[in-house]
């Protein structure tokens, strides 16, 4: 592969986000409407990068009702790119902190699964993937929180939240949930109970 298709394939922040969506969400198929509302892009701007991508042979399309857009597996480097793709870090930390920390009284946020680096597909396994512990959460801002950051990651996102009483007496009792939360892998971006 010459480093003009390497330069052209990665050549928009879309097309990573693309590529981020359909290696996470593989083998699905979907349409340029689909990509849209999950990756927030226009269908215009989605559409040119899919014809882009499908110039490289890197996916294909179908067309049933709508034409449909997935991964081709017989790229010459499928293997090496999904393994790229799916290493990249899924979001920037402290960007997360930042907006996290808009949401309310944040005193834990934990990160696993999906936003662990080289996990491919370990989010399926994870009890979830986000953790807040706070009081006060706006639930707008956390919406708009939860759909901009699976847009971003290019998979759907388990979130649990709990308020700080809940939390310590569920900590406290040697709840299950939350056991099986802090001894899986993770990260702690946000901890102000000291855990």
């Amino acid at each position: 592969m010459s480093k003009d298709t390497l330069d052209n394939m990665f050549g928009s922040k879309i097309r990573v986000k693309v590529l981020k969506f359909l290696f996470r969400n593989y083998p699905g198929e979907f349409s340029v409407g689909e990509l849209s509302g999950k990756l927030q892009e226009t269908n215009l701007a989605l559409k040119r990068e899919l014809e882009a991508l499908a110039k490289f042979y890197l996916i294909k399309k179908k067309k049933t009702i709508k034409i449909k857009y997935y991964l081709n597996s017989n790229f010459e480097f499928f293997e090496e790119l999904k393994a790229l793709i799916l290493k990249a870090s899924p979001a920037e930390n402290n960007k997360m902190v930042a907006k996290i920390l808009k949401l309310g009284r944040v005193k834990l946020a934990v990160v696993s699964g999906v936003f662990l680096n080289g996990n491919g597909g370990a989010s399926d396994n994870s009890i979830a993937d986000l953790f807040i512990v706070g009081d006060d959460i706006n639930k707008d801002k956390l919406r708009k929180f939860l759909k901009a950051l699976e847009a971003e990651v290019g998979k759907e996102i388990k979130l649990s939240i709990m308020d700080k009483e809940e939390f310590d007496y569920r900590y406290g009792m040697f709840d299950r949930f939350v056991r099986v939360l802090l001894e899986s892998p993770h990260e702690k971006i946000i901890n102000k109970l000291g855990l």
